[in-house]
């Protein structure tokens, strides 16, 4: 569990299924992460983030707003089997809550934990190409333009872009 200025990263409660069904089903949320979701595909998503979390300290954990407890969305470090060598840094937010600084707050705290907790030489992210929204929080929390990649997902080609950040080029921007 980690905290921010606004936010509280954690695992997944029973309280959050039902609005986290609700963002995976929404077809705009969705729009670059392939079909919308079912509420046993999302309950099952939210059963594997909690057992990779016990198991790793890792995962795509929910994102709560501390004011208030709202559900936002969620965000983490995985493994990707594109790149099983490096930790993937993603997120996902429900549509009302994006354009307030969300994503950003959440991933800079994932990164911090990446290096300094985790010591990890470097973490991506990786997005499809028309992403612009999580191409702008990539390069808000320090990341650079890694490479281009024609990445396979159930079957369906996309086309991606993946942002990376060292720890040093992270811990150059810390001063």
């Amino acid at each position: 569990m980690r905290t921010t200025d606004r936010l509280l990263l954690r695992p997944f409660r029973d309280e959050d299924l039902p609005d986290w069904a609700a963002m995976n089903a929404d077809p705009e949320v969705m729009q670059y992460l392939g079909q919308p979701l079912s509420r046993a595909q999302s309950d099952r998503i939210a059963e594997g983030v909690n057992a990779q979390y016990v198991a790793e300290g890792i995962g795509f954990l929910a994102i709560e707003r501390r004011s208030d407890g709202a559900l936002l969305g969620a965000g983490g470090l995985q493994r990707e089997p594109w790149y099983p060598d490096d930790m993937e840094l993603g997120w996902r937010l429900a549509r009302e809550y994006w354009g307030h600084g969300y994503a950003t707050e959440a991933a800079a705290s994932w990164l911090e934990h990446a290096f300094t907790e985790r010591s990890l030489p470097r973490v991506i992210s990786i997005t499809d190409t028309p992403n612009l929204r999580s191409i702008a929080v990539m390069k808000r929390i320090g990341m650079t333009f890694d490479h281009a990649a024609e990445l396979e997902e159930d079957g369906t080609t996309f086309e991606a872009t993946i942002y990376s950040i060292t720890a040093a080029a992270w811990s150059g921007l810390q001063h």
